[in-house]
C-alpha cells in the first residue's frame, strides 16, 4: 500500500501509471534506480522521492530517462516519453538510431569516440534496451563494400591483436574500469581507419581482429557498469563478425550479451540470446566454445524454471570440455577450462536455489584462479561468500571474503562492487559474530 499522504497528488500522469504498472512507491524508486544502473548511473531514489514526484518535483535527467525506459519495460509502451508521466523533455539527446543498420565501421567509430571523448553523454543518452536485441533477427547481412584507400595487411592484424592481448591483460587483473578510455582510442583511432580501407585476402582477418577488440571493450564496459555503452559494443562486434563471416566470433558476442542480460535480470532475453548463440553454431565449432555456451544456456534455463533442462545441460557442458581437444590458451574466445564450469555450475545451481552445494563450485572455481585472474577471482570468491551466506554458514562467508582483502581494493569493477555491497547488506544481521565483523570491517570503503 503506498503511504498516506499529506500533500495533493498534483502529478495525476505519474499516478495513472504506477497504478496500471502495480508498483508500490518503493519499487517505482527500486525500478528507476536499476534501469540507470544499467547506462553507469548510480541514483538512490526511495519511496518518499516517489512521493516528492507525485505532489510535482521533477527529478533529474537521467532519472527521468530511467523512468520512462521501467514504465516502457513494465507496461509494454515503447510509445512513452517524459511527457506521458506528466514531466517536461529534459533536453537530453535522445538514445542512437538502430545500432544494426547503417555502416558497421562509421558506428564503431563513432561509438569509439563517444566513449573517449564525451562519457556523459554516452551514458546517459541511452539505456540498456530489450528493444536493440530484436535487431538479432535481421542481424547478418553484409554492409556495402568500401572503395580502398590504402593496403592494410597482415602485419596489421598482427598488431592489433596484440594490443587486444594486452589490453585484455589489464583487464583480467585490475577489472574493466581500468584502461577503458586507452582501449576506445586505439579502437577508434588506429583500428577502424583500417576497417576503412580493408580489402583483399586480409579483410575478413582484419575485420576478425576488430570484432575481437570491440568485444574486449564492451566486456570491460560492462564490468565497469556502463551496460548501455557495453550493449552498443557487442552489437558492433557481431556486425563486424558477420562482415568476417566469423561465426565463432558472432556466437561469443551473442552468448556474452546473454549474461550481460542475465545480470540485469532479463531472465527472459538472456535465455534467447544464448538459444541463439548455439543456434549460430549448430554444434560444430571448438569443442571448449561450445562447451562456454552450453553452460550459459544451463544458467538461463535454470532461470527460466526449466530445472531438468538446466541440469541436462550442465551435463551436456561437461562432456563438451572433457572431449574438447584444444589447450585453452589456443582458443581466445573459447578459453574455457575447468574452473571456468564450477563457476557455471554454481551460476546455474544459484538460480535454482541450491545455495549450499553452488558455494562449493563457486569455491572450486576460485581457488584455481590463475594469477593473473585477479578480478575474476574477487568476483567469484564473493560469489561464493555470498552462496555461504544464503546457504546459512555466515561465518564461511567471512571466512572466504577475508581471502580476498588484499585483491578487492585493487580492482576498478562495478560487478565487483555490486557483489560486495550485496553481500555486506546480508550479513548485517550477523555482526555480532566476530568473523563477520572482522570481514566486514575489512571490507567497509571497499564497495
Amino acid at each position: 500500500m503506498p503511504p498516506r499522504r499529506t500533500r495533493p497528488v498534483a502529478n495525476r500522469a505519474l499516478a495513472a501509471l504506477i497504478e496500471q504498472a502495480g508498483w508500490t512507491h518503493a519499487a517505482t524508486a527500486r525500478q528507476v534506480n536499476a534501469v540507470a544502473a544499467e547506462s553507469g548511473e548510480r541514483i538512490h531514489y526511495d519511496r518518499s522521492a516517489v512521493g516528492h514526484w507525485l505532489t510535482g518535483t521533477v527529478p533529474r535527467p537521467e532519472a527521468v530517462h530511467a523512468a520512462v525506459e521501467a514504465f516502457r519495460r513494465r507496461l509494454n509502451r515503447p510509445d512513452l516519453r517524459p511527457a506521458h508521466l506528466g514531466w517536461p523533455d529534459p533536453g537530453v539527446p535522445p538514445p542512437p538510431d538502430d545500432p544494426w543498420r547503417g555502416d558497421p565501421v562509421a558506428r564503431l567509430a563513432g561509438l569509439g569516440e563517444d566513449d573517449l571523448l564525451n562519457r556523459r553523454t554516452v551514458l546517459t543518452a541511452g539505456t540498456f534496451t530489450l528493444a536493440a536485441l530484436s535487431g538479432l533477427a535481421d542481424a547478418g547481412t553484409r554492409g556495402p563494400a568500401r572503395r580502398p584507400v590504402g593496403r592494410p595487411g597482415a602485419g596489421d592484424v598482427v598488431r592489433v591483436r596484440a594490443v587486444t592481448a594486452s589490453f585484455a591483460d589489464l583487464d583480467d587483473r585490475y577489472g574493466g574500469g581500468h584502461a577503458r578510455q586507452a582501449v576506445a582510442a586505439y579502437l577508434s583511432r588506429e583500428v577502424t581507419p583500417l576497417l576503412a580501407n580493408a580489402t583483399g585476402r586480409s579483410r575478413p582477418d582484419l575485420f576478425t581482429a576488430a570484432a575481437e577488440l570491440s568485444y574486449l571493450a564492451a566486456y570491460m564496459a560492462m564490468d565497469a557498469g556502463a551496460n548501455a555503452l557495453a550493449q552498443r559494443y557487442y552489437i558492433s562486434t557481431v556486425r563486424l563478425a558477420d562482415e568476417a563471416g566469423d561465426l565463432v566470433l558472432r556466437a561469443t558476442a551473442l552468448r556474452s550479451m546473454a549474461v550481460q542480460a542475465a545480470e540485469l535480470g532479463h531472465d527472459g532475453e538472456a535465455l534467447a540470446l544464448a538459444d541463439a548463440a548455439a543456434s549460430v553454431l549448430g554444434g560444430r565449432g571448438p569443442g571448449r566454445t561450445l562447451a562456454w555456451i552450453t553452460g550459459m544456456r544451463a544458467e538461463t534455463h535454470a532461470a527460466a524454471g526449466t530445472r531438468w533442462d538446466a541440469l541436462n545441460l550442465l551435463r551436456s557442458t561437461e562432456t563438451q570440455l572433457e572431449r574438447a581437444d584444444s589447450a585453452p590458451e589456443s582458443e581466445w574466445t573459447g578459453n574455457y577450462r575447468r574452473e571456468s564450469l564450477e563457476h557455471q555450475i554454481g551460476l546455474t545451481l544459484t538460480r535454482l536455489g541450491d545455495h549450499a552445494t553452488a558455494a562449493r563450485h563457486f569455491a572450486a572455481s576460485m581457488r584455481a584462479r590463475r594469477p593473473v585472474e585477479t578480478r575474476t577471482r574477487a568476483l567469484i570468491g564473493l560469489r561464493t561468500a555470498h552462496a555461504y551466506l544464503r546457504a546459512g554458514d555466515p561465518e564461511q562467508a567471512a571466512v572466504t571474503a577475508l581471502l580476498l582483502r588484499d585483491d578487492v581494493p585493487l580492482i576498478s569493477s562495478a560487478r565487483v562492487g555490486d557483489e560486495l555491497r550485496r553481500l555486506r547488506a546480508g550479513w548485517q544481521r550477523h555482526r555480532s559474530n566476530p568473523l563477520v565483523a572482522e570481514a566486514d570491517l575489512a571490507m567497509a570503503g571497499r564497495s
